[in-house]
């Protein structure tokens, strides 16, 4: 029978044609909508502007507090607070502390801008509007005050006005010329596709500035090369430690500089350290998908490092993704190794020989690593059914998920301290960046395979498979319970991409021993924390056995307060869960591949 006809084309090349004539549709749109779903948009703000039409004693209220709000602003800017000694007050907000901001026009201007932005917060907040509707609004309409704020513009910022006038013109020229070469360095990267020498240089470069602690790469797949560190000290301990970074990230953030590289540290304290170097992949990769990861990264990584040192027990940490990946790894291993608690376990019929073969792990330590993401915080943003359809037809052009995509995305998730600040700093008062290694890490871009990603995605984002016993490997459903590893769970104040309170949930999916530790900064500059930094501190306690559940808040609360580094307490507890110190293992020249830092990290992409 022949398939039916429809305007002269088979029925299945029509749906085909029109599909595609859907997608490229949907993709020029999203263009629009810095490559956002704009249906997602819409739904959102039609959600609370309907929500708020049918409000009308709520909007009573938000006009009396627009008055209020108006007449506070008027009075602050013609008598602002002033302190005891009869000065005004320091701002608290840091792009209003400059002198200039409490003479009027500016004054007016900043006032009025802080009313404004108090009201739209206030406005945001509609009874009826759907959680994650009311996260997008709020959110963007921050990030749309955030950009009108009165520092961001010559004429409306003093501080810049008064810069000029001192230097007679020279800072706002010397910002011009900041502009223009940040135009031509993004013009040039547009361009260079992806041939790496038409790449600016990163400032410090990789394998002579930063990623310079010697080791040896001892295993490579198609997916990962590993790195062995040189040991420093006479006797080391005998359980080699693994470190699995995030796939999202170059590995050398925790080997930076030499001052403040974890890795350099760790061996400093008598420790074997592997870690994972992720291949940055291209077009060809875009069929990789997480098993691959979990499998091919870090289960042959575990394997390789017991077939390298011959340990049967090994020290493991993973960061961000990299700890999420291995969060899921130990509780597979868990299971299999089943009963050391006297629990019952289904135990698969087949034997997986490379499986039983993995070591034991000794530790499992977890940086800034989200294992429950139903409050994933900022991030959330982007995560929902029509967004997701919008990155997968991005990511299906490409076979892969762009690293400027990526790095575009945390650039808007802090629009205020990553854009607005710099761009005031740089082009409005002309100062030159202090460059440093974190800064230059930041430019090395990575990008991600399209079924990778759009996995993690989906099965931990939007369902969150993982912390409802859903998400399986190999047939096996994965429960963090069967975690048997003591584990020490690291958290960051103010981190955008794992919010430490989501972070800290994992006290509820595990039965195991956990130390967390709350440290200040971001998720990169907190976990990055090296001993002798000035102004660093973190919290750190247990929550013991048979203590029960313990909000975060209180826990924050009660956990005392330590200052300097958290390494310094990550080594003790490794320490006391080491045995005892034995002759570094030799490194089988066999085994080389190369040195480190290998040759995967050294791969660049623009886009």
């Amino acid at each position: 029978m022949e398939k039916p006809m429809t305007s002269g084309l088979p029925f299945d090349r029509q749906r085909e044609a029109a599909k595609a004539l859907d997608e490229t549709f949907h993709a020029l749109l999203s263009r629009g909508s810095m490559g956002l779903s704009p249906i997602a948009l819409a739904l959102a703000h039609a959600d609370w502007a309907m929500h708020l039409a049918a409000s009308p004693g709520r909007q009573m209220v938000l006009g009396q507090r627009a008055l209020a709000l108006a007449q506070q602003a008027m009075t602050a800017s013609v008598a602002p607070a002033t302190d005891t000694d009869g000065k005004p007050m320091v701002d608290n907000d840091n792009r209003f502390t400059d002198p200039g901001w409490h003479k009027w026009p500016f004054s007016a201007l900043k006032e009025g801008f802080k009313a404004q932005n108090a009201w739209w917060r206030e406005a945001t907040q509609v009874d009826g509007v759907s959680r994650h509707h009311n996260h997008m609004v709020e959110f963007f309409n921050r990030q749309l005050m955030d950009t009108f704020t009165p520092s961001n513009w010559l004429l409306t910022n003093p501080e810049a006005l008064e810069k000029a006038k001192e230097t007679q013109g020279q800072s706002l020229i010397k910002g011009y010329e900041q502009f223009a070469e940040d135009m031509r360095i993004a013009q040039a990267a547009r361009h260079s596709g992806d041939n790496p020498e038409a790449l600016e240089p990163l400032t410090f470069e990789v394998g002579k500035d930063v990623a310079i602690t010697p080791g040896k790469v001892v295993f490579r797949n198609h997916l990962i090369e590993l790195i062995q560190y040189t040991p420093t000290t006479d006797k080391v301990y005998p359980e080699p430690l693994l470190i699995v970074p995030s796939c999202i990230m170059k590995y050398y953030i925790l080997d930076l500089s030499p001052a403040n590289s974890m890795v350099r540290y760790l061996v400093s304290q008598g420790y074997t350290v592997f870690i994972v170097s992720w291949r940055n992949p291209d077009a060809s990769d875009r069929d990789l998908g997480m098993q691959d990861y979990l499998h091919h990264g870090v289960m042959e990584a575990m394997a390789a490092v017991k077939a390298s040192t011959g340990a049967p027990r090994i020290h493991t940490m993973g960061y961000c993704l990299g700890g999420t990946f291995l969060a899921i790894v130990a509780a597979v291993l868990g299971h299999r190794a089943g009963g050391s608690q006297g629990r019952p376990i289904n135990r698969r019929r087949e034997t997986d020989a490379f499986m039983d073969n993995l070591p034991e792990l000794a530790t499992v330590t977890l940086l800034a690593a989200m294992t429950d993401f139903s409050e994933p915080g900022e991030m959330g943003v982007f995560i929902d059914d029509d967004q997701l359809k919008t990155l997968r037809l991005q990511m299906d052009r490409k076979g892969y998920l762009p690293g400027s995509a990526m790095a575009g995305s945390f650039q808007f998730l802090n629009l205020r301290e990553l854009v607005w600040s710099r761009n005031t700093r740089r082009y409005l008062l002309g100062q030159e960046e202090t460059d440093f290694d974190l800064m230059s890490w930041n430019a090395d871009l990575t990008r991600l395979p399209a079924r990778m990603h759009s996995e993690y995605l989906s099965s931990l984002f939007l369902n969150n498979a993982l912390a409802t016993g859903k998400y399986r490997v190999g047939g096996t459903g994965v429960a963090l319970m069967d975690i048997h590893a003591p584990m020490m769970v690291v958290g960051t104040t103010r981190d955008h991409v794992s919010p430490w309170r989501s972070v800290y949930k994992i006290h509820l999916q595990i039965d195991t021993h956990v130390t967390f530790v709350l440290a200040a900064g971001g998720h990169n500059a907190g976990i990055v924390s090296e001993p002798g930094r000035p102004r660093r501190s973190y919290q750190i306690a247990s929550v013991e056995d048979g203590q029960g559940w313990v909000e975060p808040e209180e826990w924050q609360a009660n956990a005392p307060t330590r200052q300097g580094s958290w390494w310094e307490a990550m080594n003790d507890w490794l320490k006391e869960r080491s045995g005892k110190p034995i002759t570094p293992p030799a490194i089988d020249p066999a085994t080389v591949v190369c040195d480190a830092p290998g040759e995967y990290v050294m791969v660049r992409y623009a886009d």
